[in-house]
């Protein structure tokens, strides 16, 4: 009887999980659709409070509260709380942001003051330079700000870029994501087995290749992050070991008054092993400490959610 009634569990639970991950991403697919028919403001505005009520009841309130008081241990409780609050409001909205990114990015050099987007004279002459050198380029970037929009950002100026990004587990948003993606993003290519063969090719080509690094690798490379030991995806420096190039960070910052800021670093250089190899393990550090300078002006910015620490 026991084993039947497992069977039984097992053949429902099986049964069911089609069907939520279509539902799920049916969903998804209607949210996204619809979002695209209202104002990108005034919806960006009502996810940001809607992720603000919602998020606190979540499990991963309670990742990001932990994830913050490590980080910043000098924090009181309430600053900590008021950080949490504007990670949930950024969070949604670039949930209403991803529905409009062929709108969102709009920047006229004749009329900065006008535009939604500020770019400073030193990042107009980075992306110039990029654009116009016939060299390709490694650019990182984090969860941080809107994410999405970096690589709107260098197909905006010009730039032949590549993107890594990771697909929903749900096939049928999958599709709609990537259409909503393809739209300006460049050349997007899927992490899996294969992506480290198609962004060595795509540097090979001459193309800027561009991923988050942001985020814990089980079989990373040990960094240190907020003065706490964790793992770090060694792609880009073992990409760079590979074809050695430039390495530029991008962020695009929240600014009030829903608009933004498009910074892209000076170029980093890689550390070296005492041959001149490039040492993954430093190379990797670098990156994350450049990324933990921009959290902490930002700390409200960056997606405390999920757990950076093992």
């Amino acid at each position: 009887m026991r084993r039947l009634l497992l069977r039984t569990r097992a053949r429902l639970r099986d049964a069911i999980k089609p069907v939520g991950a279509a539902t799920i991403g049916a969903l998804t697919i209607a949210l996204l659709r619809t979002t695209r028919y209202f104002d990108p403001i005034k919806t960006a505005n009502l996810f940001g409070r809607v992720t603000q009520k919602i998020g606190p009841m979540l499990r991963e309130q309670k990742i990001g509260r932990a994830n913050l008081s490590a980080a910043f241990p000098d924090k009181s409780p309430e600053e900590i709380e008021t950080i949490l609050a504007g990670v949930w409001d950024n969070l949604g909205r670039i949930g209403a942001e991803f529905a409009h990114l062929d709108r969102v990015w709009a920047f006229d050099p004749d009329r900065p003051e006008q535009s939604r987007v500020e770019i400073e004279p030193r990042t107009r002459e980075l992306f110039h330079k990029l654009r116009l050198d016939g060299k390709p380029a490694l650019i990182f970037a984090s969860h941080l700000g809107n994410w999405e929009l970096p690589a709107v950002a260098a197909v905006a100026h010009g730039l032949d870029a590549a993107v890594l990004y990771r697909r929903p587990n749900i096939a049928s948003a999958d599709r709609v994501i990537e259409q909503m993606r393809s739209v300006n993003m460049g050349t997007l290519i899927p992490a899996g087995r294969d992506a480290p063969f198609k962004l060595a090719h795509a540097l090979q080509n001459g193309q800027h290749v561009a991923m988050l690094v942001d985020q814990y690798l089980t079989n990373g490379v040990d960094v240190t992050f907020f003065g706490r030991k964790t793992k770090a995806n060694p792609m880009l420096a073992r990409l760079l070991r590979q074809i050695e190039c430039p390495i530029h960070g991008v962020r695009i910052i929240r600014l009030p008054g829903h608009r933004f800021r498009a910074e892209l670093s000076d170029e980093i250089a890689p550390v070296r092993e005492a041959n001149g190899d490039i040492d993954v393990q430093g190379t990797m550090q670098a990156v994350t400490s450049v990324i933990e300078g921009w959290i902490r002006e930002y700390p409200d910015q960056w997606l405390w959610l999920h757990r950076r620490w093992r």
